[in-house]
């Protein structure tokens, strides 16, 4: 058995922390807010981030960020735009041999570099893994089976994290391509918010399912470009994560979307649903395809409804209206 710390106590974050407890792992889990400890400990849940998941006494709840001293694996479960600010205050404290999970799925707003990339930076002396697939974190908690995927740039860490997480509810398979893996799991909040728009907008089966399949069409331009494997976006953290999304109401992202499309502002939508990782990942996305020249009309239309006032059905019918073009097409634009 190992010993986990947990940074975040959200939905997530705290879903992990009671599968592993289950599985008779050691676990600590962090906040930056005693507040939070105080509510968990008095009410036994999250109320909020985790309704009627009973939170073992088992697993300790700290403010205590030094705690990641302690631990063999540390998690990251929390926002992405607060990644670099947690691990900048946890770097002092790891021990080199200390393994850093990372669960965000997301694009650092203005650099708009990975997530791992972040991790790098502020902790250069430890192996980094990205744990992503299809996994809502109230499936998790209750026990549903569920399978993810672990990647790193050195295979024996992902290794390492497969023996040690794996259990009867949550089974790890192994993939190579970290730089897939991430993208994937962050530009399908992209789609998944647009998802939201249509069902918001009354629109059905057919505009979703045709939403899906172009939207992991233009993720995987950007990410082949960007150094991804195609093969990875077919896979759970490609097509797997974006179906779970795009069609659940555990999705922030897409309740988030069904709110734009009955014509709640996107900042309103946001401020309503909570942390929607979707809303700065479009602007990321956006920017980066910008960069290295990659044609992505979904993810452009999307930027225009959340930044620049575009109304959701001007967007649909900018997308219903592009030049035709046969389905196997791989179109690139030069911004040269």
């Amino acid at each position: 058995m190992a010993k986990f710390t947990i940074l975040g106590m959200g939905g997530f974050g705290l879903s992990l922390a009671v599968m592993l407890n289950n599985f008779g792992h050691e676990v600590t889990v962090w906040s930056a807010f005693q507040q939070e400890i105080d509510d968990i400990t008095r009410d036994g849940e999250n109320k909020q981030k985790l309704p009627g998941v009973k939170i073992s006494s088992e697993i300790t709840l700290t403010s205590d960020i030094s705690k990641v001293g302690e631990a063999e694996i540390v998690i990251f479960g929390i926002p992405t735009r607060k990644i670099r600010e947690v691990a900048k205050k946890a770097a002092p404290y790891f021990k080199s041999e200390t393994v850093v999970v990372n669960t965000g799925k997301g694009l650092e707003d203005g650099s708009l570099k990975r997530m791992s990339e972040v991790l790098e930076e502020e902790i250069p002396n430890n192996p980094i893994v990205v744990l992503s697939g299809p996994s809502h974190a109230e499936e998790v908690a209750l026990g549903m089976p569920t399978t993810v995927v672990a990647s790193s740039k050195d295979k024996k860490y992902s290794d390492y994290i497969q023996s040690v997480m794996s259990n009867n509810t949550f089974r790890i398979y192994i993939n190579d391509d970290i730089i897939g893996c991430e993208l994937g799991g962050s530009l399908k909040n992209v789609i998944a918010l647009c998802a939201g728009i249509c069902d918001g907008m009354g629109f059905g089966d057919n505009t979703k399912a045709a939403l899906m399949t172009r939207g992991i069409t233009e993720i995987a331009r950007l990410g082949v470009a960007l150094g991804g494997k195609t093969e990875t976006f077919a896979g759970l953290t490609g097509i797997g994560d974006l179906i779970v999304t795009c069609t659940s109401m555990h999705s922030r992202n897409r309740r988030a979307g069904i709110l734009i499309g009955k014509g709640v502002t996107p900042e309103e939508a946001v401020q309503q649903v909570g942390t929607v990782e979707g809303y700065i990942c479009t602007k990321a996305a956006y920017e980066l395809a910008q960069k290295v020249g990659v044609d992505m009309p979904i993810t452009e239309q999307c930027n225009s409804v959340l930044f620049h006032g575009l109304s959701a059905k001007a967007a649909l019918n900018n997308l219903m209206g592009r030049p035709k073009r046969h389905e196997a097409e791989t179109v690139w634009v030069d911004i040269q």
